[in-house]
């Protein structure tokens, strides 16, 4: 379950949500091998739920470069180098991932 500071930021019509590619790569994945299913495909539900594609980009990915090993998960510290790189704030529940200095909200 999201946690209201988490709702409450990605609600606010004043915010910019932004969806990265990354994670519809990671649901594209779990949807493939069976793992996740869902009514519909999440990059088709980008616009109806007001957010915004973040794509990945070489700065991105170049960015891994300066990002301490914390996380094992590569999707995940790509998250982390768009964030930091883009000057965002990242909604994530995974405590690893906040232990990267970017800011954050716990989902």
């Amino acid at each position: 379950m999201m946690a209201d500071e988490a709702r409450t930021a990605i609600a606010n019509p004043r915010n910019h949500v932004f969806v990265s590619s990354v994670s519809i790569i990671e649901i594209a994945i779990k949807q493939a091998n069976g793992k996740l299913k869902t009514e519909e495909a999440p990059e088709n539900m980008l616009e109806s739920c007001r957010f915004h594609e973040m794509p990945l980009t070489v700065a991105h990915a170049a960015a891994l470069r300066n990002l301490p090993p914390i996380h094992k998960d590569t999707f995940d510290r790509l998250l982390a180098a768009q964030a930091l790189t883009e000057g965002l704030t990242l909604i994530t529940r995974d405590p690893v991932l906040r232990q990267y200095a970017v800011p954050f909200i716990a989902a």
